[in-house]
């Protein structure tokens, strides 16, 4: 099949991370993945939730889209009162993927939050968010180093997440919405940087899957999670 924007089936959409993207945070960045723009941000606190063991760090994510980030407006979750089930979803699919790149020991007593504020929606919110949200954990790390606070950084790895679908029984990476919203097949994967996989969500949403097209599915993801890999490092200036 032709793709809408001539990619071919396993290309990324054109990346763009720009770090430092806000003054106050502790770690920023805007990550632009085609039209879909995130909007991260790291603030670091320095206490812990009840529930995390003395001596130790923690890290979390809040998830959401702004009132015109897609087609028609959407109302804030605070004007709903509750979050929404999916940006609850989402938010705990990022905090779960940043953990996983932190030595929570060497943070120390330290809470690092990841605001993900989705600008505009075009497929693929949830996996730029952990990509663009490791970037501004790293930068937020980095500066506790440099301001004393902590003797070494407490990142293990790096993190990225990526989408691919199936798409007219078509395996696809890195959907946009015109492909996202007719999936047969929708598949999340977030890795480290030995090509490790963090967390996979695979929903048959048209049809059932295979496991040869699952495997298929993570492979591209695998593809292109080495090549956010590499924009990631670009854009940390090769160090997290």
């Amino acid at each position: 099949m032709i793709r809408k924007d001539g990619r071919a089936f396993d290309q990324l959409r054109p990346i763009k991370i720009t770090t430092d993207f806000v003054k106050f945070a502790e770690g920023s960045c805007l990550i632009e993945c085609g039209d879909t723009k995130v909007l991260c941000c790291a603030s670091v606190e320095d206490r812990t939730p009840p529930h995390v063991p003395e001596g130790r760090g923690w890290v979390t994510a809040e998830y959401s889209m702004l009132p015109r980030a897609n087609r028609e407006r959407s109302r804030r979750d605070v004007a709903k009162l509750k979050l929404s089930p999916r940006s609850a979803e989402i938010q705990r699919l990022v905090g779960r993927s940043l953990r996983a790149a932190v030595d929570m020991e060497k943070l120390g007593e330290h809470t690092i939050t990841i605001d993900c504020d989705v600008l505009q929606g075009d497929g693929g919110t949830r996996t730029a968010s952990v990509t663009g949200g490791f970037i501004a954990l790293a930068l937020a790390c980095r500066k506790l180093v440099e301001d004393g606070v902590l003797a070494a950084s407490p990142i293990r790895h790096y993190v990225t997440g990526i989408s691919a679908g199936i798409v007219d029984d078509t395996a696809l990476l890195d959907l946009q919405y015109s492909e996202d919203s007719r999936a047969q097949v929708d598949l999340n994967c977030v890795m480290n940087e030995q090509g490790e996989i963090i967390e996979v969500q695979g929903t048959g949403e048209g049809r059932a899957f295979t496991l040869a097209e699952q495997q298929e599915l993570v492979r591209l993801c695998a593809k292109g999670n080495r090549e956010l890999l590499a924009i990631q490092k670009k854009a940390l200036g090769g160090k997290a």
